[in-house]
């Protein structure tokens, strides 16, 4: 019989369990709240480069989020975490540009810490809520839920809750899955964004001086997401099948601004989003078969290749990537010079190169010769779980919130939405 109690249990430290665990603390002094996470330090997006945007519908899934409802949470968002905007210029020629050619840039308010000033954001965080007795157990891993009984079931120990909050984060996306046939919640996983991430000069892709993250949308869904610069590098994220097989996505950050460190770079991704409906089939196996194949042409390793080879029609090889015959040397070495088009669904590639012929007519430069194209780049985040009420139940006392479930897209939709489900689970404490 389990005999550690609590009010609250939230599991996952990133920014929809931070959301939470500070709402909770702050409406109900006595609350007794356990926040746990697998990993032997706090995860989430604010660990990673730390990008945050603060304007509708960026990161707000319009399905779940109105914009009085999403600037409502941004409201308290903005005042716990007291971001400093960026400035832009010169916004309204690219946006002309971007119209001539049935496209748009968004005007996003937005700010940047970089991953080192993410992790101290992280620890600064976590010392407040320890403070204010949250119960943190970090390298304690949720297994199951006994929802009958109220009873999480850890690898350490089993605790009794009143009611629970599931934000693992888009690395828990097959956790949650797990947990939603367990609990027999019904689901779709039918969304998936794939991609390329772009890297380059930061004079062929100037923009950034003016936006740091320039948010593009382009016809076929296809848009430039989380662009980094200044000090700023790709890096491989590592993934595991159900058989066992694992893959890459790559993935983008930068450090914060100092230009004794800035290596002249800039990268962002060109991700286009596939809906799947008849038949209903599941993003996230049509992904994984993707990763995998681009592992296999690889060798264990994600792909690369140059904007001047793809153009030609020929593959990269090692000999390209230098600082002799192109402009710079990767910053993601760790990668396979390759053909993207014998890994990437033509009809995705297609539409992205479409995509990328705009964006190089917007802000001419970024498809110079030495550009490099790595891939894939993934986003598993698209679980919709079929939710009980606006607080995002999924059984009583029970709630998911964050990008894993759907919920968010990005650091303050995160936040915005375990607040959301705060307020749910305060019926229960």
């Amino acid at each position: 019989m389990a005999t550690d109690r609590y009010d609250a249990i939230i599991v996952g430290s990133g920014p929809a369990g931070m959301g939470a665990a500070f709402s909770l603390v702050e409406n109900k002094k006595d609350i007794s709240i356990l926040m746990i996470d697998k990993s032997p330090v706090s995860t989430g997006g604010m660990r990673n480069d730390c990008k945050m945007n603060f304007t509708f519908p960026i990161g707000f899934p319009e399905e779940y989020w109105t914009e009085d409802e999403a600037n409502k949470y941004l409201d308290i968002v903005s005042d716990k975490l007291k971001p400093r905007i960026f400035p832009k210029e010169n916004i309204k020629t690219y946006q002309e540009r971007a119209k001539r050619l049935d496209s748009s840039l968004l005007e996003i308010k937005q700010t940047h810490l970089g991953t080192d000033g993410g992790l101290s954001l992280i620890k600064e965080l976590l010392k407040e809520l320890e403070r204010r007795n949250v119960t943190l157990s970090l390298g304690e891993e949720a297994l199951s839920i006994d929802g009958n009984n109220r009873i999480l079931h850890t690898n350490k120990r089993d605790i009794l809750f009143k009611s629970i909050l599931i934000a693992p984060g888009r690395q828990g996306f097959s956790f949650l899955q797990d947990l939603m046939h367990e609990l027999d919640i019904p689901y779709m996983d039918n969304i998936v964004d794939i991609g390329i991430r772009v890297e380059t000069r930061l004079e062929h892709y100037p923009i950034v001086k003016d936006y740091y993250d320039p948010k593009f949308y382009f016809p076929e869904k296809v848009r430039t997401f989380c662009t980094n610069s200044g000090n700023a590098h790709v890096v491989k994220e590592k993934y595991q099948t159900k058989r066992g097989d694992i893959w890459y996505s790559v993935n983008g950050h930068a450090y914060s601004k100092d230009e004794k460190k800035d290596n002249g770079l800039v990268n962002f991704a060109m991700l286009k989003t596939v809906k799947f409906t008849e038949p209903l089939a599941s993003g996230q196996d049509f992904a994984e078969h993707l990763g995998v194949m681009a592992a296999m042409m690889g060798g264990g390793k994600p792909l690369m290749q140059r904007v001047g080879d793809f153009r030609m029609g020929r593959r990269s090889k090692l000999s390209t990537f230098n600082d002799d015959l192109y402009d710079f040397e990767p910053s993601l070495r760790d990668c396979c010079p390759s053909d993207i088009s014998l890994a990437m669904p033509s009809k995705i590639l297609r539409y992205i190169w479409a995509a990328m012929k705009k964006l190089d007519t917007i802000v001419p430069g970024i498809l110079h010769p030495s550009t490099i194209m790595y891939y894939p780049e993934i986003k598993l985040y698209a679980n919709k779980p079929q939710y009980l009420d606006n607080h995002f139940q999924v059984k009583e006392g029970i709630f998911f919130a964050g990008d894993g479930a759907g919920t968010s897209r990005g650091i303050t939709g995160a936040w915005a939405s375990g607040i959301r489900a705060s307020e749910g689970m305060d019926e229960y404490v």
